[in-house]
C-alpha cells in the first residue's frame, strides 16, 4: 500500500540522507538497493563544496528520485526561514525539511522556533516536514501551523540509540492517527526500525547507519527490508505481551492416546 505525503503517493517507507557516504558512487547505489522514493539534501553542502555542488545535484537528479531539501544546521526560526527559500530557489520543491536547532550536544530541536518557522513556510506555500520531538503539544501546534507532516525523533541525531521513549511514540500515533509519522533520528540499526514501524510509524528517515556501515549498500537494503518487515507485521496485528504463559496447544480437546 502507497503512502501519500502532500499529494505525492510513495511505495517505500524508507526516506534516505545524502551525508557522509565515502563517494557519489557508493551513494547512488545505496538509494538504489534501498528503493527509496525520498532523499534528504542540505542546501549547506549544496552551496559549499564549490564546483562539486552541481555536480553532486546532477546526480541526485539522475537517480529519479524525490528530493526534500532540509534547514540542517540552523539554530533560530529566521536562519531556518532563509535557507528554506534558498532551497526552494536551489532544488525547484517546495518540499522542506524543517530543521530548528536548539541544543548543541544532543541537536534537540528548538521547539518554539520550530513552530514559529512552519507557520511562516506554510504561509508561504512550502511544504513542511518538521523534525520535532515526541511531544503531543508541540505536535499539535506543528499541525496548526500547517505542517500535514510530523517527524519525531527517537533519539538524538546520529546517536544510533534507537528507540528511547517508546511510549512516547506510541502516544502520539496515538493521538495523531491521519498524520503520516515519519521517525527521523536516532535509528542505528534495522531492529531499530522495525521497533518503530511495528508501532504503527509510517517511514523511516536515516542517514548515519546506512552512510558509515562497511558496506552502505548492503545496509540500505537492511534497513529497507526491516521497514517493510515491521509495517507488515503492524498491519497483520501483532501478539501483545502476556504476564503469564499460554500453551500453544490446548488441553480441551486434546486427543487421548490409551
Amino acid at each position: 500500500m502507497t503512502l501519500s505525503i502532500y499529494d505525492t503517493e510513495i511505495s517505500s517507507r524508507l526516506l534516505l540522507g545524502t551525508a557522509r557516504y565515502p563517494s557519489p558512487a557508493i551513494l547512488a547505489e545505496a538509494i538504489q538497493r534501498s528503493g527509496t522514493e525520498i532523499i534528504t539534501v542540505s542546501l549547506r553542502r549544496e552551496t559549499a563544496g564549490g564546483k562539486t555542488g552541481g555536480n553532486f545535484f546532477q546526480l541526485i537528479k539522475e537517480l529519479g528520485v524525490n528530493v526534500l531539501p532540509n534547514t540542517a544546521g540552523c539554530h533560530s526560526a529566521s536562519e531556518a526561514v532563509l535557507t528554506a527559500r534558498m532551497a526552494r530557489e536551489v532544488f525547484a520543491t517546495n518540499w522542506i525539511k524543517l530543521e530548528v536547532i536548539g541544543h548543541q550536544e544532543t541537536l534537540q530541536p528548538d521547539v518554539f522556533g520550530l513552530v514559529e518557522a512552519a507557520k511562516i513556510l506554510s504561509e508561504e506555500g512550502f511544504d513542511v516536514f518538521p523534525y520535532t520531538t515526541d511531544d503531543l503539544v508541540v505536535g499539535e501546534k506543528l499541525l496548526a501551523a500547517g505542517c500535514r507532516v510530523l517527524m519525531p525523533w527517537c533519539a538524538p541525531i546520529g546517536s544510533a540509540m534507537g528507540p528511547q521513549n517508546p511510549a512516547g511514540l506510541r502516544a502520539m500515533r496515538a493521538e495523531f492517527p491521519d498524520i503520516p509519522l515519519i521517525v527521523d533520528a536516532g535509528i542505528g540499526r534495522p531492529s531499530h526500525a522495525t521497533a518503530v514501524m511495528e508501532l504503527g510509524y509510517d517511514a523511516v528517515l536515516l542517514n548515519t547507519a546506512v552512510a558509515v556501515a562497511l558496506d552502505p549498500p548492503l545496509m540500505a537494503q537492511a534497513f529497507a527490508d526491516a521497514i517493510s518487515a515491521g509495517r507488515q507485521a503492524y498491519k497483520a496485528g501483532m501478539l501483545e505481551p502476556r504476564d503469564m504463559a499460554v500453551p500453544s496447544t490446548p488441553t480441551i480437546g486434546k486427543g487421548v492416546f490409551a
